[in-house]
């Protein structure tokens, strides 16, 4: 199957699975395996959260708010390095902004966040601007038709273009680490979509070679192996493969596929080293019921078993699917084919044994081999540890 072909399939698998969701907000095979994740799906408020009593609302594919208590609609998960791409739309007078970096309630955009200005050129600090920290370089992003940002946030750098021209560049010194990502209500109406982030420092967890970083102390009935085309092959179960790195909050991208029907593993993280499968659970589980992809069952693809199921399967069996997992603090959060299915926070008591408890030490990864039915290929694990 040719590289066209298999796009062509994907797309239309993703339409039939993702009926009501707005069809721009998909991403393309290029994009989920360069790691891209979509923060709005089109259709949903879902991995968003409102600071104030404002009207916030999704039409025709977008989010739009036009009254209200001036706040925010804040990611409710936290991000640290990364390419961020924002489509905004607002009346010439409108003032709003995107904030990155932030906390819940920022309370001065030029020493706790970064905000990134939508205003009039009349402002002191014009769309494409940092406001309190830098103003834009002459561009137009004032009318009403869709603008792009395309940001670029790594370390204390910052590097902002506004319709694909460069009109900010800037450096803090002392650089805010990590933040929410915010869409501001502020002065009049303003509609954003096509928002999507793609994590920057990610690096290798399994070299395409052999299992150097991780061990098979407890693969008891699995089989774990790396194949020609180099991708981490596991057979039969019960047993685990476990890494020798430990890790705490991070951020975990992976492509998986299942040679079979309904098969049932997952990624356990935070896990206590060197115990069996003693760790949170994303579960891996492509199977639905009546057809309905939005009863999972076992949890589905993505899920946290036991804790919370996906709200939609994403993947299908025998086929490559990208899945990405975040961790930080007590807040969880997954995405299988760039669209978020999770956002689950342990509320429990703080317990050793994640399985009783929150666990915030950080731990080891272990990839499930479940039973005899297991046969699973995995490729492109990578991670970066969240400051």
């Amino acid at each position: 199957m040719n590289r066209l072909i298999r796009i062509c399939y994907c797309l239309a698998f993703a339409l039939v699975c993702l009926p009501s969701f707005a069809q721009q907000q998909l991403l393309d095979e290029d994009q989920l395996r360069d790691g891209w994740l979509q923060l709005f799906d089109g259709e949903t408020l879902f991995g968003w959260e409102a600071t104030s009593d404002a009207d916030w609302a999704v039409v025709d594919g977008a989010i739009q708010v036009k009254s209200g208590q001036s706040g925010f609609l804040m990611t409710t998960s936290q991000f640290a390095d990364y390419d961020l791409h924002v489509e905004y739309r607002a009346p010439a007078d409108t003032n709003s902004g995107v904030f990155l970096r932030t906390p819940l309630k920022p309370a001065n955009p030029a020493t706790d966040c970064y905000e990134l200005n939508i205003a009039p050129a009349t402002n002191p600090f014009p769309t494409g601007s940092f406001v309190g920290r830098a103003k834009a370089s002459a561009a137009n992003g004032d009318s009403e038709q869709w603008h792009t940002f395309d940001i670029r946030a790594e370390g204390g750098r910052f590097t902002m273009q506004l319709d694909r021209e460069t009109v900010l560049e800037y450096v803090d010194e002392s650089p805010i680490a990590s933040g929410h990502i915010a869409l501001q209500l502020n002065q009049g109406e303003v509609s954003f979509r096509n928002i999507r982030l793609k994590s920057l420092g990610t690096k290798p967890i399994f070299n395409g070679k052999n299992l150097d970083g991780w061990n098979t102390d407890l693969a008891e009935a699995s089989e774990f192996d790396v194949t020609d085309a180099g991708e981490l092959r596991v057979v039969n179960g019960k047993g685990q493969l476990e890494s020798n790195g430990r890790y705490g909050d991070f951020l975990l991208q992976l492509e998986c596929m299942t040679n079979g029907d309904q098969l049932n593993s997952g990624v356990f993280f935070r896990c206590i080293p060197g115990e069996l499968m003693n760790g949170y659970e994303c579960q891996i589980h492509n199977g639905i019921q009546d057809g309905d992809p939005t009863k999972p069952v076992d949890g589905g693809t993505g899920g946290f078993y036991r804790r919370q199921p996906a709200r939609r399967v994403m993947a299908r069996d025998h086929e490559w699917f990208a899945m990405t997992l975040l961790a930080d603090g007590p807040h969880f959060a997954t995405w299988v084919n760039g669209v978020q299915v999770t956002d689950w926070t342990d509320t429990r008591p703080p317990h050793n044994n994640p399985r009783n408890g929150l666990r915030l030490q950080p731990g080891t990864l272990c990839i499930q081999g479940h039973d005899p039915t297991t046969d699973l290929l995995f490729r492109g694990l990578r991670i970066v540890e969240l400051p």
